[in-house]
Parts: C-alpha cells; sequence; structure tokens
C-alpha cells in the first residue's frame, strides 16, 4: 500500500484535525520565515511549495555573529483543539534534528517546543502535546508544558549549534 493511501486510512480512521496539508495549490501566504538575522545573525533560510506540492523548508545555519538558527512559522486564526492529543506530521527530513513549535496565542513571547529527529525518508513523526515544555530564546521555563485548548502558531526550527545545511520537506500536520 503506497504511503498516500495509509495516510488517508490513518485520515480517516483517527478523526484527525488537518492543521494544514500541502499540495500545488496552498496558499503560503500565512507562513514567514524567521532567522537569526532578527539578533544580528548570517543563517539563511526559505519556505516554498517544490513541484510535488509539499512545503519545502531549506537553507544554512551560520554561527557567525552569534546566529545558530532558521525557523518557518504558520500563522491561523484561533484553532480550538480540545479533545485532540497529539500532533501528526507526515514529513521527509534529510537526518538531521529540528524542533515542532507551538503557541497558544500568536502574541505569546514563549513557544512550546518538541524535537524530533528525521531519518532521510518518508516518515510520520507523533508528538504528544502535553510533551511540548515551554521556551523563551533557547531557555526552558517553569510553567508546565502545552495544555491548552486552542493554538494560533505553529512551525518548525532548526539550531543545533553547528553549521549545516537543512532540508526538510513537509506534506501535512494533523492533530488526533
Amino acid at each position: 500500500m503506497n504511503q498516500f493511501l495509509v495516510l488517508l486510512t490513518l485520515l480517516i480512521t483517527s478523526q484527525m484535525m488537518i492543521l494544514f496539508k500541502f499540495s500545488t495549490k496552498s496558499d503560503l501566504s500565512n507562513w514567514y520565515v524567521v532567522n537569526d538575522g532578527v539578533m544580528g545573525g548570517l543563517s539563511q533560510s526559505t519556505f516554498l511549495l517544490n513541484e510535488a506540492g509539499n512545503g519545502e523548508f531549506t537553507g544554512r545555519i551560520s554561527l557567525e555573529n552569534n546566529g545558530g538558527f532558521c525557523s518557518v512559522r504558520y500563522g491561523m486564526e484561533k484553532t480550538g483543539i480540545t479533545g485532540k492529543t497529539t500532533v501528526v506530521i507526515h514529513l521527509k527530513g534529510d537526518g538531521k534534528t529540528y524542533q515542532f513549535r507551538l503557541k497558544e496565542n500568536r502574541n505569546d513571547r514563549h513557544s512550546y517546543i518538541a524535537e524530533f529527529k528525521t531519518s532521510g525518508e518518508w516518515e510520520t513523526i507523533e508528538i504528544p502535546l502535553n510533551s511540548l515544555y515551554p521556551s523563551f530564546r533557547g531557555r526552558k521555563l517553569d510553567i508546565g508544558n502545552f495544555s491548552a485548548n486552542q493554538l494560533e502558531e505553529l512551525g518548525f526550527l532548526i539550531g543545533n549549534k553547528k553549521e549545516e545545511s537543512f532540508h526538510l520537506e513537509l506534506e501535512t500536520i494533523a492533530l488526533k
């Protein structure tokens, strides 16, 4: 059975809430890149739709000028998530470690974070919502893990404290 049919079966049987499904017709206007240039760093990244219709987050991390991260974020309308317990992401990485990030409210200074390692193959990553820990500017906060009933922003960040190129391809981001 091909991966699309497996994913479709999972979507139907687990009553997933799709947060974003990429396709050649996807509107990326609410997706935006934030790199370490906001702090003087020199890292570079882009986010676009590739020929297959997947979201493609690529770039190069630089440690110059105290840099070291690239991120892409998706701002959405307040979305109720009551009863959902797990983030499900279908993606293909490059073998590197990334962060998945959520914000209950777009204007919160902190994000809730979970790290995941990619395999270099198409895979489905599952992250329990209550495992996302609060962080601000790389520091873990003492305010409890994610427990909200809504969200307004999600994103991905790479910042492994080394200079490296990266490539992350996204197909679906959902909750179950």
